[in-house]
């Protein structure tokens, strides 16, 4: 199975539109979303079935029996993340506690447990399609391997896909970072801004690292032409291909808002990420029917 992964250097480019577009217009039969910081694939994807849902434990949280603590100190002086609250009894601070097991270790009094904590909820929908995605819970670190575990439920499918779309997280992060591991080809969309060029040549620089083929294009170009030259400039000067521009388009909004694809309706948004589509098929040596 192959895996196209849609990235972006910052939020709000485009990338989620551009991901369900591609969804739609290759009617996949394997799909994620691993920007399990804030998930949002969903809203444009609809299944039969209710999905199946497990819960994702990360590091283990310090708990004090206060039945057993004598409250000498030593976990608070030892704890280099501040988690250790006295205040009002011998408690630890949930979000702080990194799970480091320092206090499990120094407390005379055998009085600190590490415990198992779920930090996320993985969900995997599959009925003639598969979709994998996750939410990481609040205050919650561990998102690149939560993503790792998305990616891998990509594979839980009973037939076999020549093509999976993953939409990405922005940035270039631990679930970044993760998502790009193992993928074959990495769609980059940037914005005419003079953040989101700084950002495209951050995560232009990071796949690279990691030896993945990159495609990149441009939404919303008309805002700003100078910046969508630079762009195109930059690509031509790395030996990146440049493979299209997307205009502004309100209509892109009102399909959104209403929980469609760009692709399900006919405007210059829809047309020109076809033409998108169509390339980075052809990069991908993916028939297009």
């Amino acid at each position: 199975m192959k895996q196209l992964l849609i990235l972006s250097g910052k939020g709000g480019t485009g990338k989620t539109t551009i991901a369900s577009a591609f969804i739609k217009l290759l009617d996949a039969k394997a799909y994620a979303d691993c920007d399990v910081d804030a998930p949002n694939l969903h809203l444009t994807m609809s299944h039969k079935v209710d999905s199946k849902n497990t819960n994702y434990y990360g590091l283990p949280k310090a708990e004090i029996n206060m039945d057993l603590c004598t409250e000498c100190g030593l976990c608070k002086e030892k704890c280099r993340f501040e988690a250790i609250n006295i205040n009002d009894g011998y408690k630890v601070d949930y979000y702080a506690c990194e799970g480091c097991g320092v206090c499990e270790f120094v407390c005379p009094a055998n009085a600190i447990s590490l415990n198992p904590a779920v930090i996320g909820d993985l969900k995997l929908f599959k009925d003639e399609k598969l979709f994998s995605t996750a939410k990481l819970k609040t205050g919650n670190g561990n998102s690149g391997l939560l993503v790792t575990e998305v990616k891998k439920q990509l594979k839980t499918g009973d037939a076999p896909v020549d093509l999976a779309i993953i939409d990405g997280s922005p940035g270039i992060g631990c679930p970044v970072i993760a998502s790009l591991s193992g993928v074959d080809m990495a769609l980059i969309v940037a914005e005419p801004s003079i953040s989101g060029i700084s950002d495209m040549k951050r995560i232009i620089k990071t796949a690279q690292k990691l030896q993945t083929k990159i495609l990149v294009c441009v939404n919303k170009y008309d805002i700003n032409i100078k910046n969508t030259e630079k762009i195109e400039l930059f690509c031509k000067d790395k030996n990146i291909p440049f493979i299209g521009k997307i205009p502004f388009d309100s209509n892109v909004i009102n399909a959104i808002n209403n929980g469609y694809s760009i692709v399900d309706v006919e405007c210059d948004a829809s047309d020109a990420i076809k033409k998108i589509y169509n390339i980075a098929m052809k990069n991908l040596n993916i028939d297009v029917y």
